[in-house]
């Protein structure tokens, strides 16, 4: 560390990031500072890139390397790519220089950072889509850069974009709130991680930085372990603004040596942490903004009586994703676990199986179809701390049930229910909607169905509404038996909105 910090290429960062102190609030403001207790023994503090001109961080770095360029430089205009908020940085940049950029975004790039491109950089700025991927779009730049002209703007391999980025960090030592023993900073390609880094450890020596990448995204991580930049061969998009396969040269050789340690964490993960930013702070956050807090949540017990620093990135979320986001987050700090549970396929055992093992459990996906004469698998989806995950595991064990414990499998990814109609014997199908509160459903279950019928499907997903809706599927010994329940099924009743049979043409494509 004492050896790395007597480098040249550190102390060049450290004086270019004084340096972007000058530049960069030409254009914007310094960002708040705020804490958030009551998640546990020790404080986070948060700093909230959200509240900046763009909603993100990337400001700082794309004004600083472009406020440096010359008359000539300026004429001949940029060049970028990116998958968003570096894109609207440089539209900021250029639209306050007067300067003509281009800029190079994914076709999957969210509508909300191609409308603010537009929007920051005006007249001034012409977007161009190209590929699927964050690398197709930088290698369609770099084309445009050897055709046409320009000066190319990295998104996070440049020295001056690193150091841009570090005056966030600058910020934080100016606030007062520190020092900080820990700091989780969420790493793409890597240039705010070392601009950052680079500031926190000068002043804070003792501080700890956590890198936090995403399953499916640890360049950075890989590198360090490799000893060399390496790329990926396939990676995971869901925390689109740090989708990189390989890490800058420049964040590499910072970050193998000022960060401490590397953690992963899941998509599921980061949106419990978006859940968490709006439960505190009443903010959303875009995916790759929440990956700082959702590293430390992952390590909190290791962080009692700790000053945490967080940085919430930016805020440029698709408002299309929310409910898929809310879907994987957990509820009220208990994550989603799924477990797939055998039990005879007779009468009455499914019920057994709530009353003996799910009773008192949040169920927030319920997933069965009958596909064989014998034995039923259904799918369950809890939300659970882990010493409430044990007490449910352990009543199965007790109990004898045989169950697995599944995640991220298809049928859970894309809500798979085989069903068999050859199996059926005069079955109906039910659209339930009750009020989403505990017990309510298992409550409709014993009052309703008990004793009268068999369950043969069941669909059912917590959404985060007050109502929840199951389409629950029965079948019944004969006609007659199933005419009786749907005389006496009440379309109102207690716990539950509503309760309809589906029409007989909906029920044979069902079984069909």
């Amino acid at each position: 560390m004492d050896d790395f910090q007597d480098s040249e290429l550190l102390r060049t960062l450290r004086r270019e990031i004084l340096f972007a102190r000058e530049r960069v609030y030409r254009v914007g403001k310094p960002t708040p500072l705020e804490r958030i207790d009551g998640l546990g023994p020790f404080s986070i503090f948060v700093k909230r890139e959200d509240l900046s001109p763009i909603k993100a961080y990337k400001w700082r770095g794309a004004f600083n390397r472009m406020a440096v360029m010359s008359a000539e430089e300026r004429a001949r205009g940029v060049v970028t790519a990116s998958a968003g908020n570096h894109a609207q940085g440089v539209a900021l940049a250029a639209a306050h220089l007067g300067m003509p950029a281009t800029i190079f975004m994914p076709q999957t790039t969210p509508l909300v950072k191609q409308r603010a491109v537009r929007q920051l950089g005006g007249e001034a700025v012409r977007v161009e889509l190209a590929g699927d991927s964050y690398d197709e779009a930088f290698t369609a730049a770099r084309q445009s850069v050897e055709a046409h002209g320009g000066t190319y703007v990295h998104a996070y391999d440049d020295l001056l974009v690193m150091a841009g980025q570090g005056t966030l960090a600058d910020e934080i030592v100016l606030s007062g709130e520190g020092p900080f023993d820990v700091a989780y900073l969420q790493i793409g390609g890597g240039g705010m991680a070392a601009g950052v880094a680079a500031w926190l450890k000068t002043y804070y020596p003792a501080i700890r930085i956590v890198g936090v990448e995403g399953v499916g995204q640890a360049s950075m991580k890989g590198a360090v372990e490799a000893g060399k930049r390496v790329r990926l061969e396939e990676m995971d998009i869901f925390c689109d603004g740090t989708a990189v396969r390989m890490a800058g040269e420049l964040p590499f050789a910072v970050c193998r040596e000022l960060i401490d340690e590397f953690v992963t964490v899941t998509n599921g993960e980061v949106s419990d942490a978006i859940r968490m930013f709006w439960d505190h702070l009443r903010c959303l956050s875009e995916p790759s903004g929440a990956m700082g807090l959702a590293g430390a949540w992952r390590q909190r017990a290791q962080l009692t009586g700790k000053k945490v620093l967080v940085v919430l990135c930016g805020a440029n979320i698709d408002f299309n994703r929310l409910g898929a986001i809310a879907a994987s987050a957990g509820i009220a700090e208990r994550p989603r676990h799924y477990l797939r549970i055998r039990i005879p396929e007779r009468s009455g055992t499914m019920l057994r199986l709530l009353d003996d093992c799910l009773g008192e459990t949040n169920i927030v996906a319920f997933q069965y179809g009958k596909n064989h004469p014998d034995d039923a698998w259904p799918l369950f989806g809890v939300s659970a701390t882990a010493e409430e995950l044990e007490r449910i595991t352990g009543a199965l064990r007790e109990r004898h049930y045989s169950f697995e414990r599944v995640s991220e499998e298809e049928e859970v990814r894309y809500r798979l229910i085989p069903l068999r109609g050859d199996l059926l014997r005069h079955p109906v199908f039910l659209d339930l909607e009750f009020y989403e509160r505990a017990g309510a459903l298992h409550a409709f279950l014993t009052r309703t169905i008990r004793g009268r019928a068999s369950f043969c499907y069941f669909n059912y997903a917590y959404s985060g509404e007050r109502v929840g809706r199951a389409l629950i599927g029965l079948e019944f010994q004969d006609s007659g038996q199933r005419e009786s329940f749907l005389t006496d099924l009440p379309r109102q009743g207690e716990g539950y909105r509503s309760c309809r049979a589906l029409p007989a043409e909906i029920t044979r494509l069902l079984t069909s």
